[in-house]
């Protein structure tokens, strides 16, 4: 067992999940790394001060640069905004140290290209802070589908719905202004994320992208607010996938549902301890979805509570994505998803982003 000098970059929402990760999954998951949480970084010596004595790190600094060069400083997670990554990024691969980028990896999908020649040439473990995915539940998705329990997949549909911008008077914020900050940039790349992840490589879109609320109190907005997407996999299955910053009523609504041959699945976030499995067996009369509730038999739910049904949360995803990245520097092998998967889920956007602009289907290739 040994410390793992441990440095984050940006305190605010994602910062603070990601120290309290690194200062349980130790703990929790009998990691043989042990982060230590070493230096936190934020815009002013004020607030990273701030985020210093509230989360625990040992120093702080307002320059990143202080940050990356720190010899205690032994791997590094990035936590500001997605303009800032690729130079981070770059410097920290330049000292040989790993890096976890929060998601989307960059603002361009070219920015994005060079983060990943950047990790990959310099041989260095990086990952990209998708947590959704990493749920105990979709874990075992991932299984039922591999194991073909339902069957041969004939169609995929994701979302990732909220409404904390549903309301027209909400006034205007960072959020509304830039491609990057938009729907398009925050919330679906994590339903395209699970796509990939469940299914496999997007061969090409068809999509179509809308700002419902163009005006705000202080503000003209130039980013979307929802977003349709048709897909169609390099599998062959054909797909949709939906995401909204203003769809009234949902809170946290990373969802999606699967059809196969021989049977179907359901899951839902705003649930995220349980999936639905249909199977085609049996008598017709005695037919129906289960209700499957995560217990110990799931993939990283033991270490966390020994009770089936007793659940896991938000910050335990963020936690077990802190047990990957450690175990990707402790055995020097890559661990899903890397920047390249990160890369993946950009190209997606990208596709859609020129997709909507002509109306026409647009090969994922093609960008």
């Amino acid at each position: 067992m040994s410390t793992l000098g441990i440095g984050i970059i940006g305190g605010g929402y994602m910062g603070k999940a990601h120290a309290v990760a690194m200062s349980s999954v130790g703990a929790i998951f009998n990691t043989k790394l042990r982060p230590s949480l070493e230096m936190v970084c934020a815009t002013n010596p004020e607030s990273a001060e701030r985020y210093r004595k509230a989360y625990g790190f040992a120093r702080s600094t307002d320059d990143w640069r202080v940050l990356v060069n720190d010899p205690k400083i032994e791997a590094i997670v990035i936590a500001s905004p997605q303009s800032t990554h690729r130079a981070i990024a770059e410097a920290a691969f330049a000292l040989g140290k790993p890096v976890l980028c929060e998601k989307p990896l960059a603002d361009t999908v070219d920015e994005s290209r060079a983060m990943v020649e950047a990790a990959e040439a310099s041989g260095v473990v990086n990952m990209i802070g998708f947590n959704y995915i990493r749920t105990p539940a979709s874990q075992f998705v991932r299984k039922l589908l591999s194991d073909g329990v339902i069957g041969r997949v004939t169609w995929f549909r994701g979302e990732h719905t909220e409404d904390f911008l549903a309301n027209p008077e909400e006034p205007f914020s960072w959020r509304c202004d830039n491609v990057a900050n938009g729907n398009m940039g925050d919330l679906a790349p994590h339903p395209i994320n699970a796509a990939l992840a469940l299914l496999g490589p997007i061969e090409k879109v068809c999509a179509e992208i809308e700002t419902v609320h163009s005006e705000r109190p202080g503000g003209k907005v130039t980013n979307d607010d929802h977003a349709q997407i048709m897909c169609r996999f390099a599998s062959g299955v054909m797909g949709h996938i939906y995401s909204s910053r203003v769809a009234t009523g949902r809170k946290m609504g990373y969802a999606y549902e699967i059809h196969g041959t021989k049977g179907s699945i359901r899951f839902d976030q705003e649930d995220q301890n349980a999936i639905w499995l249909y199977q085609a067996e049996g008598p017709e009369a005695s037919r129906g979805f289960r209700k499957i509730l995560t217990g110990p038999y799931h993939p990283d739910y033991e270490p966390f509570c020994q009770g089936p049904g007793h659940g896991t949360g938000y910050q335990d995803t963020i936690i077990i994505e802190a047990k990957d990245f450690l175990t990707a520097i402790e055995t020097g092998e890559p661990v899903w998803p890397t920047f390249r998967d990160g890369l993946a889920v950009a190209e997606v956007v990208d596709a859609v982003l020129t997709s909507s602009q002509s109306g026409n289907w647009t090969p994922v290739a093609q960008v």
